[in-house]
């Protein structure tokens, strides 16, 4: 459990939901120049219907334009089976598959009971598998602590959820606090709950910075061994379906944080900063990072 995984969501999760556009070209310069700074995994867009999410409806040409390098593993969201015919002609060889802990979170966010989206999640995961040499699946959990229209969520409804997508064989499972409300004795408890089931090295953690605990998250579970954590490049993105609720975990400030500890990521901080640098240009506002603002008001 020495080597450290960030998988960087910010193509995907950070642009799925916001309302302006980004040109086909500065996507495809944004996930290369992840690559440059040292993105090993990302997560760079999502076969949802166009109709759901706009933002996202050139995935099938985005992913026909960016080079795939050697050592760099790309994936996309997969929502159905009609996601992932698209996803096989796109020639991609990881895909995510998203449910929640929350029963009103899942109909609300896929308009699915849970045990409707995992009977999904069984027969694209079989097909894909079927398909796919050396194929990946990741299964997100969403809602992990809290749901926003039904209040706090037991690790015991976590764990059910939990030994099912192990039933179907999901390689790993992302586990989200969704809406951003959990402290680190949140999460060591969620720990305790599914430990007997789910391994470390089967798990990343997904932390929303709403109010700003995300980082003390993370270092909660660096210190109990996991080393696989989700991030998105500036803080992009956010929950739709949680009022109020602040982006991703930045990328630059996972970073920052485990390099001031000893932990070698692999990651130029410089680069990376350049790289969301022209996205944030087109969304016209300021990255969310604070690392992000210090690295660019050092250069200034």
């Amino acid at each position: 459990m020495s080597e450290l995984r960030i998988i960087e969501v910010g193509p995907r999760d950070g642009l799925q939901n916001e309302p302006t556009p980004i040109p086909l070209e500065v996507k495809a310069r944004f996930i290369a120049n992840l690559i440059e700074a040292g993105a090993k995994e990302i997560e760079v867009t999502s076969f949802v219907h166009p109709k759901w999410v706009p933002q996202l409806a050139d995935a099938d040409e985005l992913l026909a334009t960016i080079p795939r390098p050697e050592g760099v593993h790309f994936s996309a969201l997969v929502p159905n089976r009609r996601g992932l015919d698209r996803a096989l002609a796109s020639g991609v060889n990881r895909i995510a598959l998203f449910t929640a802990a929350s029963e009103a979170f899942t109909t609300k966010n896929i308009n699915m009971t849970i045990a409707e989206s995992l009977a999904e999640f069984r027969a694209v995961a079989d097909a894909f598998r079927e398909a796919v040499p050396n194929a990946f699946i990741r299964g997100y959990v969403s809602t992990v602590v809290e749901c926003p229209f039904a209040g706090p969520v037991a690790p015991s409804q976590v764990k059910e959820v939990i030994d099912h997508l192990i039933q179907i064989g999901v390689d790993e499972i992302s586990l989200g606090d969704t809406i951003g409300v959990a402290i680190p004795d949140d999460i060591q408890r969620l720990a305790d709950a599914l430990e007997p089931a789910l391994s470390p090295s089967q798990t990343a953690w997904h932390f929303h910075d709403t109010r700003g605990t995300a980082m003390a998250n993370v270092a909660a579970m660096v210190e109990r061994g996991y080393r696989a954590f989700d991030a998105s490049a500036g803080g992009l993105g956010g929950c739709p379906y949680a009022p109020g609720a602040g982006g991703n975990l930045a990328t630059e400030d996972l970073i920052y944080y485990l390099e001031r500890k000893g932990l070698a990521t692999g990651w130029d901080l410089d680069r990376l900063v350049q790289a969301g640098s022209e996205v944030f240009a087109h969304l016209n506002r300021p990255s969310a990072s604070r690392v992000h603002q210090a690295v660019l008001a050092a250069c200034r």
